[in-house]
């Protein structure tokens, strides 16, 4: 071999790495995208009872996703949110409530005691997941997800209270969000619920 293809050799011997590392990225970057195209049904909640709720189980479903609380001024909209399900159950909507205890130590009780208290005081028979964080250092990769904006250009931002609302269509994005002071039964969120169903 002259000295010409000892040299290429070489060369191609460096940049191999970096070729690689290129093709990895790009690999990553490609894995990324799919699972933001899967939107909420990447991920996988527990029920308020310790069995696995993954998400991907309401695709084709228009959902609405609740961070609740036991002790707060808005947690009369339980029954508001009970109201809006049966309403709209047969049509297509699930409606799954959160519970988490980021804002004024308002959800302190343990699963089954929030299962108890949903169920005694307002009927509740919608989906509620085990208490997981929607804010801080120790939050959910669900609510990563819904609060970033890089997955989530259109409704992202810190959840700000108990009772926040994203509703998320049909292929698992996010449509729209609501805050605390928007009542579940509001002709906002009935009318874009209508549209998704529709």
């Amino acid at each position: 071999m002259n000295l010409s293809i000892y040299f290429l050799l070489a060369v191609l011997v460096l940049l191999a790495p970096f070729a690689l590392n290129k093709r990895l990225d790009a690999q990553v970057k490609r894995h990324q995208e799919a699972k933001n195209d899967m939107g909420i049904h990447q991920f996988i909640l527990k029920t308020v009872d310790g069995r696995p709720m993954p998400l991907t189980q309401f695709k084709g479903k228009v959902v609405l996703l609740v961070n609740v609380a036991s002790k707060c001024g808005f947690t009369k909209q339980y029954d508001d949110l009970q109201k809006l399900y049966e309403t709209y159950k047969d049509k297509g909507l699930i409606i799954i409530g959160i519970p988490a205890n980021n804002f004024g130590g308002q959800e302190p009780g343990s699963n089954s005691e929030i299962a108890q208290f949903c169920k005694i005081n307002f009927g509740v028979t919608f989906p509620i997941s085990e208490k997981i964080s929607v804010k801080g250092s120790d939050i959910h990769p669900l609510y990563r997800y819904l609060t970033s904006e890089t997955s989530n250009r259109k409704a992202h931002g810190d959840i700000s209270w108990n009772f926040n609302k994203f509703l998320i269509d049909q292929n698992g994005k996010v449509v729209a969000r609501y805050g605390s002071m928007t009542n579940p039964l509001s002709p906002k969120i009935s009318k874009e619920i209508d549209t998704l169903l529709n």
